[in-house]
């Protein structure tokens, strides 16, 4: 089955799941770029290409439940999700008649659910701390709606495209370092934004980093697995994962020394992000890399023969 396909699949359930009464007149909607690549269902304009798709409405949709929750009328623009992902789920934008006015993340399984309670919590104890670096989203409401947790988040300002400002490596460095050291219970390593991925950060206009999706936030990890976890996810982005990893444990001093580890220390490091990383796919249920078997034992191995 195509991407397309099961992205069109899983929309169509989203919308049941989101707009399930139909007392209401039905809006129009449009897939947008085009139906052969459809990344957001979004209400139509009149310069929209392709034709329209007709979305239920009525008085208990999630959009009049966020209009309550945000305290104006709202619209809402759908992200089509790609193929099955162990985090899956419903991702909105939500829009005022000011302009968007929140992200809105919905729990629809237990696993999610899980996630989207712990980045909730995670948010507000980044509320309560004094950041240098790090921008993170602000909490706007956090609630159960039939049965779905409903997380909605302030947008940060992020600039896409050709406007968009490269993230410098002494940034990152410095975000990771702050991440590294917030409040973490006693007897605890040091702290991680868990998916600190090129996709997950951008640099601000004030030279800040704005760090979203903290669903993963976790503590007792060694200093450095968030910038070990930025490196690998950019070398996926042209390797198979075999070769990353092993890319990966090769860059390990380079990466690692701005945080004052030796050799060893970087490269054992790494071998222990990369074992952290099979086990939550295996916790999830999912192996995107593939059988770890294919991945993680050569580099293991390997460091094994150097020990």
């Amino acid at each position: 089955m195509n991407d397309a396909r099961v992205r069109l699949r899983y929309l169509s359930r989203t919308v049941g799941l989101l707009f399930p009464t139909t007392d209401g007149e039905p809006r129009p909607y449009s897939l947008l770029p085009h139906r052969t690549l459809p990344r957001r269902l979004a209400p139509r304009a009149w310069w929209h290409p392709g034709r329209r798709v007709l979305v239920p409405s009525g008085h208990d949709t999630i959009e009049t439940y966020l209009g309550q929750a945000l305290g104006a009328p709202v619209r809402v623009v759908l992200h089509v999700r790609p193929a099955v992902r162990a985090n899956r789920k419903p991702i909105l934008e939500a829009h005022t008649r000011d302009g968007l006015a929140a992200f809105v993340k919905i729990g629809d399984t237990a696993r999610v659910r899980d996630l989207v309670t712990h980045e909730a919590r995670t948010l507000a104890m980044l509320a309560d701390t004094p950041l240098k670096t790090v921008v993170a989203p602000t909490v706007l409401h956090h609630g159960t709606w039939r049965g779905l947790s409903v997380l909605a988040l302030s947008p940060l300002p992020v600039r896409r495209g050709p406007r968009a400002l490269p993230v410098p490596g002494r940034l990152l460095v410095e975000a990771v370092t702050e991440i590294a050291h917030l409040p973490v219970p006693p007897g605890q390593d040091f702290s991680w934004h868990g998916d600190l991925s090129p996709w997950n950060i951008a640099r601000a206009a004030d030279g800040r980093l704005l760090v979203w999706d903290w669903e993963r936030f976790g503590t007792g990890v060694p200093l450095g697995f968030d910038a070990v976890h930025h490196l690998f996810h950019r070398l996926l982005r042209r390797n198979d994962p075999a070769t990353a990893a092993r890319a990966c444990l090769s860059q390990a001093l380079p990466t690692l020394a701005l945080f004052g580890l030796s050799s060893a220390e970087a490269r054992l490091t790494v071998i222990r992000y990369l074992i952290a990383l099979a086990d939550r796919h295996a916790a999830d249920g999912h192996a995107p890399l593939g059988p770890p078997e294919r991945w993680l034992n050569p580099v293991v191995d390997f460091q094994e023969l150097l020990s």
